[in-house]
C-alpha cells in the first residue's frame, strides 16, 4: 500500500509548500473513523480550502448549498437545485460575467458521488481520487515542468478541475475564479494545481527529477549572472 503521508512530505519538500496537498476522495458509503462535516458551507471550494486543515467528509446533498459546485459535481440539477442555478446563471449573463451558452461548456462529472473526504494529504484511511494544491507560481512552475507541460488550464469554475481531472487528465490548473476565491480565501498570489490520485506516484518521480534539475541550472545561472559585468539591479523606487 502507498504511504500517502510519505507522498504528501515529498511534495510539500520539492514544490516548497507552505499548505499540505489536499486529498479527494470519492466514497460510495460514509468512511469508518472520519468526522462529517457539518451542514451550511456555501461552496464546494471552501471544502477544497477547509481540506488543508483536517480530515472530514460530506454527502452529496452538503454541497448543494452551492448550485455551480452541485452542477459540476454531477448531481442533477432538478427542483429548487436548477432554480437556483438557472437564476445564478442569469444573474451572471446578465452583469456580463458568462456569455450566453458559456454554461454549457463547463466540464462536470456524468455522476456525482455519494460522499467525498477532504483532508491533507494521508490523512484519511482511503486513496486519494484526485489531489489539490494551492500553490504559489514557483510551485506551479516545478509542477507544470513535472508534467511534461501537458496540463490543461481551466478559468471559472475553479471546482472544474475535478471532472477535467477526473475525466483523464493526469494533471490540470486552475487560475480560479471570483466566486472560489471569495469562498476560500484563496490568496492572489495563488491558483490551484490538481493531480490525478492514479498518476500521484509517477508525478513525484517526475518531480524529484525536474526538481534536481532546476537546482543544478539555477546554481549555474546564480554564478553566470554573478560573474556579469552588468547584472540586473532592481531599480529603486
Amino acid at each position: 500500500m502507498t504511504d500517502w503521508t510519505k507522498v504528501s512530505h515529498e511534495l510539500t519538500q520539492a514544490l516548497e509548500l507552505d499548505q499540505p496537498p489536499v486529498q479527494v476522495s470519492y466514497l460510495e458509503a460514509p468512511p469508518a473513523g472520519v468526522p462529517e462535516h457539518a451542514p451550511g458551507v456555501p461552496s464546494v471550494c471552501s471544502f477544497f480550502a477547509e481540506g488543508q486543515d483536517h480530515p472530514f467528509f460530506a454527502g452529496s446533498k452538503a454541497h448543494e448549498e452551492c448550485e455551480i459546485g452541485a452542477f459540476v459535481m454531477g448531481i442533477p440539477p432538478e427542483g429548487p437545485l436548477g432554480e437556483r442555478l438557472m437564476g445564478t446563471i442569469g444573474m451572471m449573463q446578465k452583469e456580463g460575467y458568462l456569455e450566453a451558452g458559456e454554461e454549457a461548456r463547463v466540464p462536470h462529472n456524468a455522476k456525482a458521488p455519494k460522499f467525498v473526504a477532504y483532508g491533507p494529504l494521508g490523512s484519511l484511511p482511503m486513496a486519494p481520487t484526485n489531489v489539490l494544491i494551492f500553490a504559489k507560481p514557483k510551485s506551479a512552475m516545478l509542477a507544470l515542468e513535472a508534467a511534461h507541460f501537458k496540463a490543461p488550464v481551466n478559468g471559472r469554475p475553479m471546482c472544474a478541475i475535478m471532472p477535467i481531472l477526473n475525466a483523464g487528465a493526469p494533471v490540470a490548473y486552475s487560475v480560479g475564479c471570483i466566486g472560489s476565491r471569495v469562498y476560500s480565501q484563496m490568496g492572489d498570489d495563488r491558483f490551484l494545481v490538481g493531480i490525478r490520485g492514479d498518476h500521484l506516484e509517477t508525478f513525484v518521480q517526475e518531480l524529484h527529477k525536474i526538481k534536481r534539475a532546476n537546482d543544478l541550472v539555477g546554481t549555474e545561472m546564480t554564478r553566470r549572472r554573478a560573474a556579469s559585468k552588468q547584472p540586473y539591479s532592481k531599480p529603486k523606487k
